[in-house]
């Protein structure tokens, strides 16, 4: 890393050879912010921050970046050397690209081997808010006010329209302006705009004086109408209905911080991967349409006002898109106490159905969704009969799902008879409520011609030691044939901050299915792509989660325990479930089989954290171990220093899986 640093610094000097001469031309002026408004932006990484969470931090430093040029390269060089300087004294520091893609900015990091992550503003929307006018300029930002305290270059040398980063510094702007914010003191007064470096395009900068010609009639109100009107409505999941402009405009302020911070419209998957069938996410013209016209005032402007439609109207008791379920069912009545830690609750009702059934949807409503963390189901069976198709899950809920939608030419199987079980988990409020959640189901029009198939990814082994920021739990199947992927649903607790999926396929390629660079508890998406992906057989399903542990996660319940799995929201789940159908499997032609053969792998999938496909003694922990441990160099067959799948299959209980995959629950 530090080679390939040191030729960056190299090459930039070099190249800064460019930048000789006469000075660059000044950009349009573009002052600092009275205030840094919050704003969540994604790294080249795929790690998304939140500037507000930084906000322990006695100084957070952002320097603006440019790809492919000397004086960005070299600078990077130099600001790497100060975030060495004050590594133990929580300094952080970004950097921020607003002139390229993020494919663009990925490729440069790794070239340059940039250590600082780059956060990637491709809507430039904080650009624009900082006052971004060049690569290189350097905001230092005050925590405590949430101030620009020192804004201008890196130090003497990057101030010049050419410049050499061997030549010694005489004023070391930056670090003064850290050192003076960790001893409580006022920065030195910001210098003049550089007018060194590269200048960046910021197109709405200069087209700022329009904004207030947004029309809210014909360009804003449409949006929030497609995007945001099916939770904001009376009656609806969100805290107020937009029924009018005077509403909009009195709660713009907030509309504007959450999707500057990305936290609504609450759909959180990376545009750049994969497309989803229910992506509620709003287009970059759309963001920047919204931000901008709230930034002019959100003016009225003249036409009709479309959210006065909204007037009265409540939001549907079942979702509009699928009406009324063909089927309800009733689940006794929970009351949820005040406080306290609530045990899971099992409710068991018969089955409906007394003959084979598809279902094409399946929709939960809850009593009360303000205690209702999640509900896990699966189909009890009557052993006295014989069963043709399988069983599984009979719908699930957690905080932010909506309707399970099956996609077309399938069903969810639902064997007769028996009983279908639920597995309610509540979490109290402070105040003591009944819970009476409905589940509806919708019939297959007629007998579909595959199954969806349900299987989870996770690792019951999880540790996730006190304090720990970023903790990195990995875990995996291996598919045993072709399937077709339909839903890929993550979940964890409080901790989870980040989550993805990526599909190894047998020849090594690896391909990123799925990606949310901010996990939020609060809102639990099934993502559906758009086209079921298809998965060849021997492809590895790599699921990565992140955990925040430390105390500056505000969400977390105790930062001082190493964290286990558990069932409880204060303890921690490594889970992604995938439903997906066998691409050799029919309801005509049931492959029970190959379920089994999936769920043999997930033991070797949970435990093997380089995903390998061995399994090494260093690799073993939690309670695990202690049952494969002592008899390791007895269980490793061929001597090679790790168990494959089907030495590691030796130890466990014979049969083991093999009755309990047909009829697994899942989330």
């Amino acid at each position: 890393m530090k080679l390939v640093l040191a030729a960056a610094a190299l090459a930039g000097s070099l190249a800064l050879a460019a930048f000789g001469g006469a000075p660059a031309a000044q950009p349009a002026a573009a002052g600092a912010p009275a205030q840094v408004d919050n704003f969540r932006l994604t790294d080249h990484t795929r790690f998304a921050h939140d500037l507000h969470y930084y906000g322990y931090a006695p100084a957070i430093v952002v320097m603006s970046q440019a790809n492919g040029t000397g004086f960005s390269r070299a600078a990077a060089v130099e600001l790497q050397k100060l975030s060495d300087a004050y590594a133990g004294k929580g300094v952080v520091f970004f950097m921020l690209n607003s002139a390229e893609g993020r494919e663009a900015v990925a490729a440069e990091a790794k070239s340059q081997g940039f250590v600082i992550p780059v956060l990637i503003d491709e809507l430039q929307l904080v650009g624009e808010q900082l006052g971004v006018a060049r690569e290189g300029e350097v905001f230092v930002i005050d925590p405590k006010t949430w101030t620009v305290a020192y804004r201008g270059p890196l130090d003497d040398r990057f101030g010049r329209a050419a410049v050499d980063p061997r030549t010694p510094v005489r004023s070391p702007y930056a670090r003064q302006a850290i050192e003076a914010l960790l001893a409580g003191k006022a920065a030195p007064a910001p210098r003049a705009p550089m007018t060194a470096g590269k200048a960046i395009d910021f197109p709405a900068r200069a087209a700022k004086a329009s904004f207030a010609t947004i029309s809210y009639a014909r360009q804003i109100a449409p949006i929030l109408q497609e995007k945001c009107v099916s939770c904001h409505i009376k009656g609806g999941i969100a805290p107020f209905a937009m029924d009018s402009y005077e509403v909009v405009k009195g709660f713009s302020p907030m509309i504007r911080e959450t999707i500057r911070t990305r936290r609504m419209p609450p759909y959180f998957a990376d545009p750049h991967i994969g497309t989803f069938r229910n992506d509620q996410g709003l287009s970059p013209e759309q963001t920047k349409a919204i931000v901008h016209w709230i930034e002019a005032g959100a003016p009225r402007g003249d036409g009709p006002d479309p959210l006065l439609a909204n007037a009265g109207k409540t939001a549907p008791e079942w979702p509009a898109h699928l009406g009324e379920p063909d089927v309800v069912v009733e689940l006794p009545a929970f009351t949820v106490p005040a406080t306290g830690l609530v045990d899971y609750q099992f409710m068991r009702v018969e089955n409906p159905f007394k003959e084979d059934t598809f279902l094409r949807a399946i929709a939960m409503k809850p009593g009360d969704r303000r205690v209702l963390h999640h509900v896990v189901s699966n189909h009890v069976p009557d052993r006295t009969r014989p069963r043709t198709i399988p069983g599984g899950s009979v719908g699930s809920y957690t905080p932010g799902a909506e309707a399970q939608v099956i996609p077309d030419e399938a069903g969810a199987p639902v064997p007769g008879g028996g009983q279908l079980n639920f597995q309610m988990h509540y979490t109290t409020m402070g105040a003591e409520t009944v819970d009476k959640t409905l589940v509806g189901f919708y019939l297959a029009k007629e007998k579909p011609k595959y199954i969806r198939r349900s299987i989870v990814i996770g690792d019951f082994g999880l540790r996730i030691p006190a304090g720990a920021q970023r903790h990195t739990e990995v875990a995996y199947l291996t598919l045993p044939a072709d399937a077709y992927l339909y839903t890929l649903y993550p979940h964890a607790h409080y901790r989870g901050i980040h989550v993805e999926l990526k599909m190894i396929a047998p020849d090594g390629t690896e391909t990123m299915l799925l990606s949310l660079p901010r996990y939020d508890f609060n809102w639990q998406r099934d993502y559906d792509p758009v086209e079921p992906i298809l998965a060849k057989a021997g492809s590895k399903l790599v699921a990565t989660w992140v955990y925040d542990n430390s105390k500056h996660n505000v969400a977390n319940p105790d930062p001082t325990r190493d964290v286990t799995w558990g069932e409880q929201t204060p303890d921690e789940m490594m889970y992604f479930r995938i439903n997906y159908r066998w691409a050799d499997e029919t309801v005509d032609r049931v492959r029970n089989d190959l379920q089994v053969e999936l769920a043999r792998s997930m033991m070797l999938g949970m435990l093997d954290n380089d995903v390998d496909g061995l399994l090494r003694p260093e690799e073993l922990r939690g309670f695990l171990a202690a049952g494969i441990k002592p008899r390791f160099a007895a269980l490793d067959r061929n001597g090679d220093g790790g168990l494959d799948k089907a030495e590691l299959e030796a130890a466990m209980p014979r049969g083991a899986f093999a009755r309990e995959m047909l009829d697994t629950p899942d989330l």
